[in-house]
């Protein structure tokens, strides 16, 4: 495969077929390098952490690469990231990380770009929207790794006893709503704006009236007419006639709501494909559409992105981008989608998925995808404000909230942090 940007030439073809080592430090030639990668665990218990997945791949990967060593560690979501950061800050970056941003290493300069080191290729066959969003300044740092859409999950028992049908607007739901509360269902709408991912749940809102975090041209619109519109609506219409459960939405982690839909205490809500096997494992019997907006079925959905990252500290580019090379691999991407319900990063995996019956069930996700909004992680202010919106929005709903004054209050924020950079 040709390669872009690579800073060593490995080899050479004479003409009589043999291969000469001009330069490099490990590929086929005789130093040992070993890279180390820090990545996150998609996994619910050790028997489906991925450490085993990495495991498996590294092995296949150093069976043909005897001169590479790759020592991968894997942490929790609720570690991973600052596991990183320590390390940066302590002059140890690892050559990798696979972690869930990557614009403020990329705005200090730390991280090589995609084109430094994935082959052309490779960086071509990227899903178009993811990787867009892992660029900087329109140049390419973050890889994506995994990636995921939301749709709206329904329980089919409880709406048949509810005699009503999937919504396509925001009034159906509604109605759809007061009818599963009037049959005695705890959360006809589970509406988590908790503090673990109400980032998400926002902005899928947002995108089913027609608004976003950000504008056409890339800046902050948090409080646009738009989302105010939005979260007026979800206020008056949904959370003030009780329709959204005992729990405050602000006080509701999507964990605890996905948990809900399991145990069937949930008539519908926005979902990703974890949820498929969670709900099945508990006999729920669940249908997905896609999620409602104001006036039809919403414009755009949700996607969310996982993001690989390259560290230059080391050095280690060559060898860095042969093994990014074997992870993007359709194989190992698929495998990786498979085990854990995600969806692929790559064109041609996604092909090979969306006509697969072995992948039917992810079919409503994989068809989102293409119309799928990424958050703003190209800003490196992104991390502030997500971190304010999981804070606060939840206020926006509640008894004596004023959604205008929430969006207005994480605007200010996000414009501050912009003009911080």
């Amino acid at each position: 495969m040709q390669r872009r940007r690579r800073t060593a030439t490995i080899a050479v073809v004479s003409a009589l077929g043999m291969t000469v080592v001009l330069g490099g430090c490990g590929l086929g030639g005789s130093d040992e390098v070993t890279l180390r990668l820090v990545a996150a665990d998609y996994g619910d218990d050790a028997g489906s952490s991925s450490q085993k997945y990495w495991d498996e791949l590294v092995s296949a990967y150093e069976a043909k690469h005897p001169g590479v060593t790759v020592d991968v560690s894997v942490h929790s979501w609720n570690d991973v990231d600052r596991k990183v950061r320590e390390m940066v800050d302590a002059g140890k970056a690892p050559d990798m990380a696979q972690i869930g941003a990557y614009a403020d290493y990329a705005a200090k300069d730390l991280l090589y770009r995609a084109d430094d080191v994935l082959s052309i290729p490779v960086q071509a066959n990227f899903v178009s929207q993811l990787a867009t969003a892992g660029q900087v300044s329109s140049v390419q740092y973050g890889m994506p790794f995994a990636s995921s859409t939301r749709v709206l999950f329904y329980n089919k028992t409880l709406f048949a006893q509810a005699g009503i049908t999937p919504p396509t607007t925001w009034d159906e739901l509604a109605a759809g709503a007061a009818a599963l509360k009037a049959e005695g269902v705890k959360y006809p709408y589970a509406l988590p704006l908790g503090p673990e991912e109400a980032q998400a749940e926002t902005m899928q809102w947002m995108l089913s009236g027609g608004g976003g975090y950000t504008d056409t041209v890339g800046s902050y619109g948090i409080d646009s007419p738009q989302n105010v519109d939005t979260f007026t609506w979800l206020k008056d219409e949904l959370v003030g006639k009780g329709l959204t459960g005992p729990v405050a939405p602000g006080d509701l982690n999507r964990a605890d709501a996905f948990a809900a839909f399991t145990e069937g205490d949930v008539g519908m809500l926005n979902g990703h494909p974890s949820l498929m096997e969670a709900a099945a494992k508990k006999g729920v019997k669940f249908g997905m559409v896609p999620t409602p907006g104001a006036e039809g079925e919403s414009r755009a959905t949700l996607g969310v992105a996982d993001w690989m990252t390259a560290f230059k500290q080391n050095g280690h580019q060559e060898e860095i981008g042969d093994f990014l090379d074997f992870v993007y691999e359709d194989e190992n991407v698929l495998d990786f989608s498979r085990r854990y319900d995600l969806l692929p990063v790559t064109t041609s995996a996604f092909e090979v998925m969306s006509g697969s019956e072995q992948d039917a069930e992810l079919r409503p996700f994989l068809d989102e995808l293409q119309l799928s909004e990424m958050y703003p992680v190209g800003q490196t202010s992104w991390a502030e404000v997500s971190a304010a919106v999981k804070k606060q929005m939840g206020r926006a709903v509640a008894p004596g909230g004023s959604p205008e004054d929430v969006l207005g209050r994480l605007q200010s924020l996000a414009m501050r942090a912009e003009s911080a950079e």
